[in-house]
């Protein structure tokens, strides 16, 4: 017999619509379909009428297909879809998997919940393809032309996607919910890649570098929805396998295995018990979903190919017109028209059905390659090869229902009988070089070929695929072999056995391919890669080394997908690498932080560690200067239980560093310096601790902190705006949350301490307020002495008398003003020199808590008590008060304030010098040199 035929097997077992006679019934079906197509009008010049038609297939083939991706008639894979359509996912054990049982409503009840969840996904995205509808069309028309004018049209495309994973992680907060959420993270890629696809079409005349990038990301965003889909049915699987190895335990049942099994319960048991066969066929499963795009968009206009249901139809013409006789320099075609005659007779087909006839193989590959085997037997019926449709059919293993006990019936028996005779005609077949490479790659799909399969791969999915087939085919004719009754004199060949099927050893031979090596370190590859194998620590090592090694360079969008999935694997994973998961979270923080995406920040940040929360909010927050927005951050973090009071403590002390202001005095007497925007922020910063009551003690002493480096350089303004950021019921709100907390009013002592400081500052700035008020008084509203004129009339004479009268007056208000304000003046500055309990800037209680505090607070005093001695005897020295200024000395020398130990030795010289200069014009006032009146 020859090997086509014996390809076909017997298939009278099997309940299909491809039963029939091959002695002579497919010569019979073209002899009827010749009548039929050749009588009445047909009988003219054909030739003419085949030239006529394939002008017209083509035309509605370049009118079908618009994509300038397919290449001519001779065809070649098409860019996959970027609008997915439905596919109902095989399980484990759907009819579209080589050793798997027909598929019949007894097995149907048992299929997976994991394939349940692919088809609800896949479905949902159909019907939302299905219901968009003109105005969907119309809507995403005009918001293209603006997003076609964008810098990056991909980026702004997709910058929703990053609210749209955080609410979808809002929806499902429960555990329970995971596998729920990772559909919808699958379909909210799958709503964007849809969106895109529909920008790229609208980009894809032109030409600009900004294109490609949108290019690029729908790819990046088609690959992030293919590796949800394997993580939600891979660990999905395994999860509940967890549950299923743990309720064998507790129940302690030991599944009992029948000596006489078929081949369909032996592989359905291997199935059962083996993970490892049963996730390679999920591997396979999902990797014929995602083929099931390219499938759709190349092959549903195959039917342009051939015009009628007859193979062969322009070779059975020119038989028919010529009588089986060669003419001339014809080539010699074949004179029978069964399957085997080309191969027979070593005779040619003619041109047009030897091209259809590649096409057509090549479509059936595809079909196979997405999982649609059933789909690929009617493209051949349909195409008048219904002998082959037959052919794709032996594989089904068998069963016999009837030796399983007497139900009263004869049920029907299923699977191929024969299927080693005609799984060993396929890999034949498929090792023979005479055949087309992708028939050869088709039936080597079906025998588990490798060698036969891998010309026609040429993506890393094609080549995992094809890897994979072999590993479930292999694992499961040995479970076969192991368990059922098989003639061994029928057995495959040695290459069969020797072919690589362990999941490792896979991937190193796929990374070892120089056709798909580059393809294979793609991010969501090595991704997939580990997801498949199962290792979570090695994924998890892989994105943190990516982090750490090419953060600035890895797609925004990759970031974002990493961080969920270790999200995600830690709500699955009992112990998984924290530090790892935390570097991949950090990252995405930072960009989220870094993108302005406020409303983001706060969830991702609360599933960091404690400490890491603190840091990187306060970061956050410190680019907050919006009011408005910092209360809108502030609630955030309280929704997500962040722990506000140390954050904003943390951005206080944040920007207050940065400066890296010290307490150093400025030269000279200048009384204020300018505000930079630095100090602005500084400043600003104290709001973070204002708006929550509970800190208004911590707002405190930051703002003290903030105070005591503007008083040191002499920044009074800021200084001032500083203090008016406290409420003035600071100190009333401290005392009331302290006695809330504790029950009694004596406060801790650093709170105590802060209160006085607060106190001393305010002090002082009242003091150098007064004293700005005095020195503006003293020299810019004086009143000018009027000139006499020279040689005036009597008339001017009067009149300057008359102003000179004025300016008496004027004076004589100007030097009450003036004396009132240096009382004034005076008082608020000895309110600082002598300030009451210890003085100023000195704590009343000990608190070792802050050592650094303690040494800017005694500079601060060393700064400042100086300054002021010198202001205010330059104050009433001015104002002729020597007495005053000599009182000065008595008070620095006192040891009740011990004032003289905050001096210098220079500014002790230079207090004694002006001191001197007192005494010498209380001297001008006959007056002793103390001041005292001389008896």
């Amino acid at each position: 017999m020859d090997q086509r035929r014996s390809f076909l097997g017997d298939t009278s077992t099997n309940a299909t619509d491809a039963s029939f006679s091959f002695n002579g019934g497919i010569r019979s079906q073209f002899d009827s379909r010749e009548v039929s197509s050749l009588r009445g009008d047909d009988k003219r010049k054909h030739s003419e009428r085949r030239s006529l038609n394939i002008q017209k297939s083509l035309q509605i083939l370049d009118d079908s297909v618009s994509s300038p991706s397919l290449r001519s008639r001779t065809g070649g894979l098409r860019r996959a879809s970027y609008a997915p359509k439905s596919l109902t996912p095989s399980s484990k054990y759907d009819t579209s998997v080589q050793f798997t049982p027909s598929r019949t409503q007894q097995f149907s009840q048992n299929e997976s919940q994991i394939g349940r969840q692919m088809a609800s996904s896949t479905m949902y995205g159909q019907s939302m393809l299905t219901n968009m509808g003109e105005e969907f069309t119309e809507e995403i028309t005009t918001t293209n032309v603006a997003l076609l004018l964008d810098e990056d049209p991909g980026i702004s495309a997709c910058r929703g996607m990053y609210r749209d994973f955080l609410q979808c992680m809002k929806d499902r907060p429960s555990e329970t919910q995971v596998f729920d959420l990772l559909s919808d993270y699958e379909r909210v890629c799958q709503e964007q890649v849809v969106y895109m696809y529909k920008l790229v079409n609208r980009a894809a005349s032109r030409s600009e570098p900004k294109y490609q990038k949108t290019f690029n990301m729908l790819h990046m965003l088609e690959m992030e929805k293919h590796t949800w889909q394997l993580i939600n049915v891979l660990f999905h699987d395994r999860l509940e396998k967890e549950l299923q190895d743990m309720q064998m335990a507790v129940d302690d049942i030991s599944p009992l295995t029948s000596m006489k099994q078929s081949e369909q319960q032996a592989v359905t048991k291997l199935f059962d018990k083996d993970s490892t066969i049963r996730e390679s066929q999920l591997v396979i499963d999902w990797l014929e979903k995602c083929a099931h795009d390219v499938m759709d968009n190349y092959g549903d206009n195959v039917k342009f190919f051939s015009d009628w249901a007859v193979a062969w139809e322009n070779t059975l013409h020119k038989l028919k017109k010529s009588g089986g006789v060669t003419y001339g320099n014809e080539r010699p075609l074949v004179t029978e028209m069964d399957p085997d005659a080309p191969f027979r007779q070593k005779k040619m087909l003619d041109d047009l059905d030897q091209e259809d006839e590649g096409r057509l193989l090549q479509y059936l590959f595809i079909c196979l390659r997405a999982g649609q085997i059933e789909k690929a037997q009617e493209v051949c019926k349909s195409h008048g090869q219904a002998w082959r449709a037959a052919t794709l059919e032996g594989w089904r293993l068998y069963h016999d229902p009837n030796f399983e006990g007497p139900n009263g019936q004869i049920d029907p028996v299923v699977g191929n009988p024969y299927r080693v005779v005609w799984k060993s005609m396929c890999w034949a077949m498929a090792s023979d070089t005479k055949y087309d490479v992708y028939e050869k790659s088709l039936y080597g799909a079906l025998s588990g070929n490798l060698r036969a399969m891998l010309p026609v791969c040429k993506s890393w999915s094609d080549h995992v695929w094809a890897h994979y087939k072999v590993l479930v085919d292999i694992r499961a004719e040995t479970e076969i072999r192991t368990m059922c009754a098989v003639d061994k004199s029928l057995d495959i060949s040695q290459e069969y056995w020797d072919q690589p099927s362990d999941p490792e050893s896979i991937f190193n031979r796929i990374e070892a391919n120089e056709n798909v090596q580059r393809e294979s370190q793609d991010f969501y590859h090595v991704i997939q890669k580990w997801v498949i194998l199962g290792d979570v620590e090695k994924l998890l090592d892989v994105m943190a080394q990516w982090i750490r090694g090419q953060e600035n360079t890895l797609p925004q969008h990759l970031i974002r997908f990493m961080a969920h999935v270790v999200l995600f694997l830690r709500s699955t994973q009992h112990r998984v690498n924290e530090d790892k998961c935390n570097v991949v979270l950090e990252a995405y923080v930072k960009y989220l932080i870094e993108e302005d995406h406020k409303e983001l920040v706060s969830f991702y940040v609360s599933k960091l560690p404690p400490a890491a929360q603190v840091h990187w909010y306060a970061l956050f927050l410190e680019g907050i200067t919006d009011v408005d927005e910092k209360q809108m951050c502030l609630q955030l973090a309280e929704e997500v239980c962040l722990d506000i009071p140390q954050i904003t403590k943390t951005v206080v002390e944040n920007i207050r560093n940065k400066s890296g202001g010290g307490l150093a005095a400025g030269e000279g007497l200048s009384l204020d310096v300018t505000v930079t925007e630095e100090d602005k922020t500084k400043i600003a910063a104290i709001d973070w601790l204002v708006f929550d009551t509970a800190q208004r003690a911590e707002a405190m002493k930051q703002a003290n902190a903030v105070m005591r480096t503007f008083i040191a350089v002499q920044k009074l303004t800021a200084a001032r705006e500083v203090f008016n950021k406290l409420p003035v019921d600071s100190i009333d709100i401290i005392y009331r949350n302290w006695h809330l907390q504790t029950g009694t009013d004596e406060l801790s002592a650093d709170d105590e301490n802060a209160i006085r400081e607060y106190l001393c500052t305010k002090a002082y700035l009242d003091a150098m307020d007064g004293f700005n008020e005095w020195f503006n008084k003293f020299h810019h509203t004086k009143p000018a002495e009027p000139s006499a004129p020279h040689a005036a009339s009597f008339t001017e004479k009067v009149a300057f008398e008359h102003r000179l009268k004025q300016y008496d007056q004027e004076l004589e208000r100007w030097q009450r003003g003036l004396l009132a304000q240096t009382e004034n003046t005076t008082k608020l500055i000895y309110n600082v020199l002598l300030f009451a309990n210890g003085g100023w800037m000195v704590d009343q209680r000990e608190d070792d808590s802050d050592s650094g505090r303690k040494q800017q607070l005694e500079s601060l005093r060393q700064l400042t008590i100086p300054r002021l001695c010198f202001l205010l005897h330059d104050i009433l020295h001015k104002t002729e008060q020597y007495g005053a200024c000599l009182q000065i000395a008595d008070h620095v020398a006192s040891e009740q304030f011990t004032l003289y130990k905050v001096f210098r030795q220079d500014e002790l010289q230079h207090l004694l010098h002006l001191l001197r200069e007192s005494s010498v014009a209380v001297l001008n006032q006959n007056k002793d040199p103390l001041g005292y009146e001389i008896e």
